[in-house]
C-alpha cells in the first residue's frame, strides 16, 4: 500500500472554510499546517472583497450627496406673488372610491389663501363612492367655482388620464394644477405654487411629498422609504443634473405646454405619464422645478399582498422611465452592501458601521427637508424590503394595475391587458 493520506478526504473539503476564516480576520494569519494554499484562492477572495469595498464606497458616496442636496433643498427660498398677481387657475382632481380621510384631503383644497380659482372633480359615474363626498363638500363652499364631471368609462387603461381630459375640457384657465385625491395641503399651497410657475422659462412645477401611512405595517414601512430613500434620490438627480421629471401626485403647467408636448392624448399611453410629462417639457428647453411646498401624501392602509404589488409596479415603471438611473438605484441601498461586506470580511466591520451611521443621517436630513416624521426604527427593514423589491424589478414586463393585468412595453407604454381594459382613477396606488 502507498503512504497513507497526511488528512483525511472531509479535512481537505474543509480546507476553503479554514482559508476563508483566515483571510476574512485579516492580517498575517497562520493556516492549520499542511493545507495547500495556492495564489488563485487566495486572489479570488481579494478580488470579491474589493468588490464589495467599492460597492460600499459608492453607496457612502450617495449617502454623501443625499445629504448634500437636502441641504441645497432646504436653502430654497420660497417665491410669493403679490395679490393681484396671481392668475386665476383650475384644480383638477380625478377620483376614484373612498380613500382614506378623503374629505379632508378634498377639503384643503377649498380652504385656499387664493384669490380665483375653480376645482373640478372627475369620476367614471354617480355610483362612485366618493361622489356624496365630492358634492357636499360643493355645496358647502358655494363661493367656490366647484363642480364634478362624470367622465364614463374610460376606453383607455390609464384612466387617471381619461379623467384628467375630461376635465381640462371643462376648465377655464390656462394655469392648471393636478392633483391625487390622496393629496392633502395647507392655505398657501396655491399661492407658492403660482409663485413658483411665475418664474422665466418655467414650464412644470411639481411637489415633494411627505408620505402619511396608514394603519398597517406595510404602509407604514412604504411610508419610511417614501420619506427617506425615494426623496433622497430625488433630491440628488435635481442637484445633480436639473429636474427632468415630475412626480405625479401635484402637478403644475399651462394648457399651451401640454399641447406643445402632444397633450394628455399623447401621454395617456404611458404607465408614468406625470414623469414622461416633465421629460418631454425638459427636453424642449423649458424649466421644471422642484416645489419648495411639499405635500402631504396619504398612502393608505394596503395589506401585504397589495403593497408588494404595488411596489412591484413602480419598480418595473422606473425601470422603463429611467433604465440607467434604476440601476443606479443599486447605491440608494447601503445596509445590504454594508451588511454583506461584514458578512464576507468581518476585518471591515468599522466602516460597514461607519456607512450605516451616515445613511441614517442621510434619512434624518433628507426627511427634514420635507417636513416628513420618520420611525427610523423600521428602517433596516424598509431598505431590505425595498432593495428585494428593486431587484424583482429587472424581472418581468407584466404589472397588476388595481386587480388588471399589463404588458408594458421597453418604453413604459401599455401594450395590452390580459382581462380588458383597466379603469384606475384617483390616486395611482
Amino acid at each position: 500500500m502507498g503512504k497513507a493520506c497526511r488528512h483525511p478526504p472531509i479535512f481537505r473539503r474543509a480546507d476553503h472554510r479554514f482559508l476563508r476564516s483566515a483571510w476574512l480576520r485579516g492580517g498575517r494569519r497562520r493556516f492549520p499546517p499542511g493545507i495547500p494554499i495556492s495564489s488563485k484562492d487566495t486572489g479570488a477572495i481579494s478580488y470579491v472583497t474589493s468588490f464589495l469595498l467599492l460597492l460600499v464606497a459608492g453607496s457612502a458616496v450617495f449617502t454623501l450627496l443625499a445629504i448634500a442636496a437636502a441641504e441645497r433643498y432646504r436653502s430654497v427660498k420660497p417665491s410669493s406673488l403679490e395679490p393681484g398677481g396671481m392668475p386665476p387657475l383650475s384644480i383638477l382632481k380625478p377620483l376614484h372610491g373612498l380613500d382614506e380621510g378623503l374629505d379632508e384631503n378634498l377639503r384643503s383644497f377649498f380652504d385656499q389663501n387664493y384669490p380665483a380659482f375653480e376645482i373640478l372633480f372627475a369620476v367614471e359615474s354617480e355610483e362612485d363612492r366618493a361622489v356624496p363626498v365630492a358634492r357636499r363638500l360643493i355645496a358647502e363652499h358655494p363661493e367656490i367655482a366647484a363642480r364634478l364631471v362624470i367622465c364614463g368609462a374610460s376606453p383607455i387603461p390609464n384612466a387617471k388620464v381619461h379623467s384628467l381630459r375630461c376635465m381640462l375640457a371643462e376648465s377655464r384657465h390656462d394655469l392648471i394644477v393636478m392633483a391625487d385625491s390622496d393629496v392633502r395641503v395647507t392655505p398657501e399651497f396655491l399661492a407658492r405654487v403660482a409663485a413658483e410657475m411665475s418664474g422665466p422659462n418655467v414650464a412644470l412645477v411639481t411637489c415633494p411629498y411627505h408620505a402619511v401611512a396608514g394603519r398597517s405595517f406595510w404602509s407604514r414601512l412604504e411610508a419610511i422609504g417614501l420619506n427617506t430613500e425615494f426623496i433622497a434620490g430625488v433630491l440628488v438627480a435635481r442637484m445633480l443634473g436639473g429636474m427632468d421629471f415630475a412626480l405625479g401626485p401635484t402637478i403644475a403647467t399651462r394648457k399651451a405646454h401640454l399641447e406643445e408636448i402632444g397633450g394628455l392624448a399623447e401621454l395617456q399611453r404611458y404607465l408614468a405619464e406625470d414623469f414622461v410629462m416633465g421629460n418631454r417639457l425638459a427636453q424642449r428647453g423649458w424649466q421644471v422645478v422642484l416645489s419648495s411646498y411639499a405635500i402631504e401624501h396619504r398612502i393608505g392602509s394596503q395589506p401585504l399582498g397589495p403593497n408588494l404589488s404595488h411596489r412591484l409596479r413602480w419598480n418595473r415603471s422606473t425601470r422603463r422611465s429611467r433604465p440607467a438611473g434604476y440601476v443606479g438605484q443599486f447605491f440608494t441601498h447601503p445596509l445590504p452592501l454594508a451588511l454583506a461586506l461584514a458578512l464576507w470580511s468581518p476585518g471591515w466591520w468599522p466602516l460597514s458601521l461607519g456607512v450605516i451611521g451616515l445613511w441614517y443621517t442621510a434619512a434624518w436630513r433628507t426627511s427634514k427637508a420635507i417636513q416628513a416624521n420618520v420611525s427610523y426604527i423600521g428602517l433596516p427593514v424598509q431598505d431590505l424590503l425595498s432593495f428585494a423589491m428593486w431587484t424583482a424589478g429587472f424581472f418581468g414586463h407584466h404589472i397588476t394595475w388595481r386587480t388588471r393585468r399589463f404588458t408594458i412595453d421597453r418604453l413604459g407604454r401599455f401594450q395590452s391587458s390580459d382581462h380588458g381594459l383597466e379603469r384606475t382613477n384617483g390616486s395611482q396606488r
